[in-house]
């Protein structure tokens, strides 16, 4: 059964009532529940129950298992309507932040994939951060919250992107890590600079270059091919502020 696109409340928040396809989390909200771990995961059925009980976690939402079995019955593609439901939410985080997913360099809102399952699976979840960079708005990022924040962000995005969505061997990126702490003599990544954190995203745009791939410029693309390899790894998918 292909789920069909949800329909928002008018509480805000996404109605799941038919579809079981996503379940957001934010400001004390969500239809998601701790007991609902086999359509949501541990962590998205975790993190659901918390929003609930009015903790402090970051707004996000929760794309369910029912997706992922539809993602593989269907040639490992997300359907129209899930895509749809994707950007709704999104829109609710952005209402939920202030903040704009690929929109405007002066108030970026950067977004995480997290994999999940129902039974805890160490060294099977794959997670990639802050989707939502590229030349451009990271310079906007730097404006917003400081150079090293941004160019750090920057540089996990290129590493975790190409290692979880390209495929590109991890080591490769560490090498460049190890090869500008060395140079510096910083002995842990927060001991580099705003300098230091350029040349490494260099270096790692190189490793790209020489697997002849590309982070996609658009945020838009990122997410959807992050969602897409985390589904590859894990059960359902968390997608976080």
């Amino acid at each position: 059964m292909i789920p069909r696109r949800n329909e928002q409340s008018s509480s805000g928040i996404l109605s799941s009532s038919s579809l079981n396809m996503i379940y957001p989390f934010m400001n004390g909200r969500s239809d998601g529940k701790k007991e609902m771990k086999a359509l949501l995961g541990g962590k998205g059925a975790n993190l659901c129950e918390m929003a609930r009980c009015g903790l402090n976690v970051p707004p996000g939402f929760t794309i369910t298992t029912e997706v992922c079995q539809y993602f593989y019955r269907n040639g490992q593609k997300l359907p129209d309507a899930v895509l749809a439901g994707i950007r709704a939410s999104v829109g609710l985080l952005e209402e939920s932040t202030g903040q704009r997913f690929g929109g405007s360099p002066d108030n970026v809102l950067l977004l995480s994939v997290r994999s999940g399952a129902a039974v805890s699976m160490p060294g099977m979840m794959d997670t990639v951060l802050n989707l939502g960079l590229n030349d451009s708005l990271v310079e906007g990022l730097a404006k917003q919250r400081g150079q090293r924040f941004a160019y750090d962000c920057y540089r996990r995005l290129l590493q975790m992107f190409g290692d979880v969505v390209l495929g590109i061997p991890n080591e490769e990126f560490e090498s460049c890590l190890r090869m500008v702490r060395s140079r510096t003599g910083a002995k842990l990544d927060v001991e580099l600079q705003e300098q230091d954190l350029k040349e490494v995203i260099q270096q790692y745009k190189q490793v790209y270059t020489k697997h002849n791939q590309t982070l996609p410029i658009d945020p838009w693309d990122q997410l959807y091919m992050g969602i897409d390899a985390v589904f590859r790894y894990s059960i359902s998918c968390c997608v976080m502020f």
